[in-house]
């Protein structure tokens, strides 16, 4: 099988990606899925990830070898790398991950194939244990991070864009388990989740603003990260004590 890839000097576009994932999987390729911002418009571009999903019958190692050029160069574009799953085991993991599968049954959109969606469902309790556990282990990540970042202002506006999508992620999912529809605009999410649970959002709009490129002044940045983890630190007292 010929290995797939881009060439030095070239960057690696969506469409460039889909054309290489389908030559090297072929015929057992079942579908090709963007997921995230970037599928419902809410992506910033040159700032944002693009996610992909991939579903095929099998993945032997020959293949995945085979792309190891292709992923190289779609991760120099400053993407995240392709998630490939076979059919089984993506019809069977929503009980697994079901905070991933809320946000990629909702916002998603199919580049190649059929997204195999028949019996895939996400239970609320499924949802509620692993909404709890994620926001608890990136309090915890935060938390180091603040203290790897010590006073370096550059470091700590790195670990506060880094880890806003994930905030957001977890954001959606707290919606739903209340029953909620969270809609495509971000700074609404998070003020539904900072008027739910008692903090204030200046902190998480001062991010936002920050990862699109308006500029953070040094010295407002700490107190920017100090309101940002408060915010988590109230999500997770919050979450102790949601009975569902």
């Amino acid at each position: 099988m010929a290995q797939t890839g881009k060439q030095p000097g070239q960057t690696m576009t969506l469409e460039a990606l889909v054309a290489q994932l389908r030559q090297a999987h072929g015929d057992a390729l079942r579908a090709v899925v963007l997921y995230g911002s970037a599928a419902s418009g809410e992506d910033i571009a040159g700032k944002s990830d693009i996610n992909v999903l991939l579903i095929a019958d099998t993945l032997p190692l020959a293949t995945l070898r085979a792309l190891g050029q292709t992923m190289r160069g779609w991760q120099e574009a400053g993407n995240p790398p392709v998630l490939e799953m076979t059919a089984q085991e993506w019809q069977s993991s929503a009980d697994i991950f079901p905070m991933e599968y809320a946000d990629i049954l909702e916002r998603h959109k199919v580049l190649f194939g059929t997204l195999p969606l028949e019996g895939v469902v996400v239970q609320a309790a499924d949802l509620r244990l692993q909404v709890e556990q994620e926001a608890m282990g990136k309090l915890l990540r935060l938390r180091r991070g603040v203290m790897v970042a010590g006073t370096d202002t550059e470091r700590q506006q790195e670990l506060l864009r880094a880890s806003l999508s994930t905030l957001l992620v977890i954001f959606r999912a707290v919606m739903r388990l209340h029953g909620e529809q969270p809609p495509r605009d971000a700074g609404q999410v998070v003020s539904w989740i900072g008027a739910r649970c008692g903090f204030a959002v200046e902190s998480y709009d001062r991010v936002a603003a920050l990862k699109r490129g308006t500029v953070l002044p040094a010295g407002e940045t700490e107190g920017v990260l100090e309101g940002y983890v408060a915010g988590m630190t109230a999500l997770v007292a919050y979450l102790n004590q949601y009975a569902g």
